[in-house]
């Protein structure tokens, strides 16, 4: 699903103004409380995936989001703005001088859809740079990159090492039950 430009305008509105109002209110203040489901386009309304991705000065400041579709989309990306302002782990909570430098970028994301392969260079040698969005999960860890993380680790084995890392396991781990879903994504 495509979204229209009124559609990513009022999903960008809503991730800016989730983040003012916590910082009016306290960084668990949830704007998303405060919406109407019935005042938006009904695309918005829709259970949907999604990160939230906060830059300042081009230099990550926050990213925050979901991997399955469990909420109206609307509601995901206000939730999922306010968690990458002051909830990320990586970062401090964002301060109210930082806010007018922020830029949002919002991902919605495609179902996942598992990948069968017979080994890791099996793996490597179906993945799509610059599409696939990944999902690892192994011995009780889980972690994503999203398809932008591409721009950065453009080697399809330098991605899959990181996000080994990101998960907490070694880069040299393979076990036989390591499951690997691919989704994409529409950013903005």
């Amino acid at each position: 699903m495509s979204l229209p430009e009124a559609g990513r305008q009022t999903l960008r509105h809503i991730a800016k103004a989730s983040i003012q109002y916590s910082l009016e209110h306290g960084s668990d203040a949830g704007y998303e409380r405060t919406l109407r489901l019935a005042d938006f386009a009904q695309e918005l309304q829709q259970p949907r995936a999604s990160f939230v991705t906060l830059h300042i000065n081009d230099e990550l400041r926050g990213c925050i989001g979901t991997l399955e579709a469990r909420q109206p989309l609307i509601i995901d990306v206000a939730h999922n703005a306010r968690a990458a302002a002051f909830h990320d782990p990586r970062f401090a909570p964002l301060s109210q001088s930082e806010f007018d430098r922020l830029q949002i970028h919002i991902s919605i994301l495609g179902i996942p859809e598992a990948i069968s392969f017979s080994s890791e260079q099996d793996l490597i040698r179906q993945l799509r740079p610059g599409i696939d969005g990944l999902i690892l999960a192994a011995a009780g860890r889980r972690g994503t990159f999203l398809p932008s993380v591409w721009e950065s680790l453009p080697a399809p084995e330098e991605f899959l090492a990181h996000l080994k890392m990101k998960a907490g396991l070694p880069t040299s781990y393979w076990p036989d039950d390591i499951k690997i879903a691919r989704y994409t994504t529409e950013s903005f």
